[in-house]
């Protein structure tokens, strides 16, 4: 038996579908490096992104202004003059004490009684006293007069006569050391009475009801005419910068300012401090007619006027203090009324009504966020409602 020889041809059907799979791969392989060469089209329709403004402001710009140059200082609000009222009469007791601190007196007022029988007594005893010696008086008087007559006659040796002179002369004298006696002794019942030496206020009381008190004790102290001063301490460079009669504007803490003048300059400067004292006099009364509320003892700040300046200024609102130090927040170019701020260090100088100097930081073309600083920070995008 034969075999048959055997055929390399490929069968018919598989040489049929190798173009067929070749040619859809080349189409699929073109489609991808078409799609990843071709520009996303998507991309060219879609604009740019705009940072969204984190909050509304309105921009100010620095403006020039005249504003008060002041010199500032601490001090002490004392009494002008306080006086002490003490017993002029010692070894009696108190019977009558009619004030208490903090009461308005005038001059003469009756501040404190004492006792005044023992000092009534004594005046009856000076009176008798001087009775009597008026009567020795008048005696001696008429035995001198009997003896001049006679005196020619001879009747009275001049011996005699020489002393009924003298016993007239010594009775004289004797009635002007009772009435002396007896005007002493009315003397220290006046003093029974304590008055005001003058208009003011009682600052301190040491008298007490039923006290027996020495002579000098003091019972009272008064401040003359409730007159009250500033003594503001300045360095010594600082003192020509002063004069008697410059207009101060002393503030204690919680009350409102009070405006006085100066009344006098120390004429000399503390050695160890190099310090010098101002006295500024202070009104008795507020601009309202209310009495002062300032008391001696306070601690007070103190500003000399000295004239104004221009200056450039921000309202208060547009600086803010982070970490010691003030800012604002400088405003970019408007774009559709959005702008980005930044923020800027500034020396602030003084403050007058709600205004602040701007002593470094910003010119005088610079916009800046006139509020709600606080809320930003550096680089942040406003929408700027006002110019």
């Amino acid at each position: 038996m034969t075999t048959p020889p055997l055929s390399l041809a490929r069968p018919p059907h598989r040489s049929r579908q190798w173009p067929k799979r070749l040619l859809i791969g080349a189409l699929i392989a073109g489609a991808v490096l078409a799609w990843r060469t071709a520009p996303p089209v998507f991309a060219q329709n879609v604009p740019t992104s705009t940072p969204r403004p984190s909050l509304s402001v309105t921009a100010v710009q620095p403006r020039r202004a005249a504003l008060p140059m002041r010199l500032a200082a601490n001090g002490s609000v004392a009494a002008w003059q306080e006086a002490i009222v003490g017993a002029e009469i010692g070894g009696l007791r108190l019977a009558k004490v009619n004030v208490d601190v903090g009461s308005v007196v005038r001059k003469g007022q009756v501040l404190a009684e004492f006792a005044r029988e023992a000092i009534e007594a004594d005046i009856a005893q000076g009176r008798a006293a001087l009775a009597e010696a008026e009567a020795t008086l008048a005696d001696a008087q008429a035995n001198a007069a009997r003896a001049r007559q006679v005196a020619d006659t001879g009747a009275l040796s001049s011996q005699q006569v020489a002393q009924y002179q003298t016993a007239a002369t010594t009775a004289r004298a004797r009635v002007a050391s009772a009435r002396a006696a007896l005007d002493a002794q009315r003397l220290r019942l006046t003093y029974t009475r304590v008055v005001a030496s003058d208009d003011g206020v009682i600052s301190s009381r040491t008298a007490t009801l039923g006290a027996v008190v020495g002579v000098g004790q003091e019972l009272f102290k008064l401040i003359r005419q409730g007159r009250l001063e500033w003594r503001g301490e300045l360095v010594a460079d600082e003192l020509p910068k002063l004069k008697v009669g410059q207009a101060a504007i002393v503030t204690a803490h919680g009350l409102a300012p009070v405006t006085g003048k100066i009344r006098m300059i120390a004429p000399t400067v503390d050695p160890a401090s190099r310090n010098a004292l101002v006295y500024v006099d202070l009104p008795v009364t507020a601009a309202n007619g209310e009495p002062n509320a300032l008391r001696a003892g306070m601690f007070a700040r103190g500003e000399f006027e000295l004239g104004s300046s221009t200056a450039m200024t921000l309202p208060q609102s547009a600086i803010t203090l982070r970490d010691g130090f003030s800012y604002a927040f400088r405003l970019g170019p408007l774009d559709n009324g959005v702008a980005r701020v930044t923020e800027v260090r500034v020396q602030p100088g003084r403050r007058v009504d709600g205004q602040v100097e701007v002593l470094s930081g910003l010119g005088s073309d610079d916009r800046v966020v006139a509020s709600g600083a606080s809320f930003l920070a550096d680089g942040d995008v406003v929408r700027v409602v006002q110019q």
